[in-house]
């Protein structure tokens, strides 16, 4: 897609029933569930392509730090809308019941994953068996840790598990000093690279290819703003549902719109992490369902996951009141 097309996307967006006029844009703010990224390309896409802006929305995004704290303001109406994991959302909603609610998959692929070097000899899960795994404190792929051992016949005992600052775990694996570390999909590129200057190979291993397959990463919305604006966030899902559509077809583009909101960030910095977080919103699940869709069964397997990683009965929560579909355009 070229910006000539975004622009006419755009001006279809602006001529929908729900647009807004330019000179009375709708003020919002979209609540990150982590730091500005590569992974977090469709809003700024969205901001920087005048896509929202067509759609009637003047947005400020705030970065977060983490899906708990997104929810929480989310909630407390700090934001109208933002990014967290599905997990967090049904755990937050079985028990606190918190006025938010996924109107959109982002990723409907979970991005958590072991990576270790090539000389570690490890190629499967199985194979961490007995060695150190380094992990960030806050990632929420500590929760899931003891489901995706116990599926490959381990326990937490069979490892010996340390905790990081998120930015020492490439160091901690490519030096040796970990066998192991917990990572996101969304960082292939970056770990390589450290790999290649350290003279190693990296070597990933998604846990979803140990079963682990749960949505994760979703639009999410506060209830009570939604509920009094339903065109305006049909508007809001299909500005953003066709950012993260160019975002894919234009990684370059996408890459630079974050860069230009993020003055920390260059284009350079970004290319790679969106070129790999892509793959966790556009894959073999996009195909059978659609983008940004939920399955009623994917949605309910999430839920049995979350429900068994958090030791919270399955019986709180109905699965399906965590999700709307009432916002997402055809």
């Amino acid at each position: 897609m070229t910006r000539l097309r975004a622009t006419a996307l755009a001006a279809t967006l602006a001529s929908t029933a729900f647009a807004m006029p330019a000179s009375a844009l709708e003020e919002i703010t979209f609540q990150l569930d982590w730091l500005p990224g590569g992974d977090k390309a469709p809003i700024y896409v969205c901001i920087e392509q005048g896509i929202c802006e067509e759609a009637g929305f003047d947005v400020t995004v705030s970065p977060g730090r983490g899906s708990s704290e997104a929810i929480t303001k989310l909630a407390t109406g700090v934001a109208e809308f933002g990014s967290a994991g599905m997990g967090a959302v049904m755990a937050a909603r079985a028990m606190e019941n918190v006025p938010v609610t996924a109107i959109m998959s982002i990723f409907n692929t979970g991005p958590h994953a072991f990576y270790t070097t090539k000389d570690t000899g490890i190629a499967s899960i199985a194979d961490v068996k007995g060695h150190s795994i380094a992990t960030s404190p806050f990632t929420s792929s500590n929760v899931f840790l003891p489901l995706v051992l116990a599926d490959n016949g381990m326990t937490e005992d069979d490892i010996t598990l340390t905790k990081a600052d998120p930015g020492a775990l490439g160091p901690l694996l490519m030096t040796g000093q970990s066998d192991v570390i917990i990572a996101w999909l969304t960082d292939v590129t970056r770990y390589s690279n450290q790999a290649s200057e350290a003279g190693k190979e990296i070597v990933y291993l998604p846990w979803a290819d140990a079963g682990l397959e749960l949505y994760s990463a979703s639009l999410v919305g506060n209830d009570d703003y939604m509920a009094a604006n339903p065109e305006l966030t049909k508007a809001f899902v299909a500005a953003f549902k066709a950012s993260l559509e160019f975002a894919y077809e234009n990684p370059q583009i996408a890459a630079e719109a974050v860069a230009a909101q993020v003055p920390e960030l260059t284009a350079e910095d970004v290319m790679g992490s969106w070129m790999d977080a892509s793959k966790l919103a556009f894959n073999e699940v996009t195909d059978e369902f659609g983008l940004g869709a939920f399955d009623a069964d994917r949605v309910a397997a999430t839920w049995d996951r979350v429900a068994a990683s958090q030791g919270l009965d399955a019986a709180d929560l109905d699965p399906e009141t965590a999700v709307s579909r009432d916002y997402l355009p055809e």
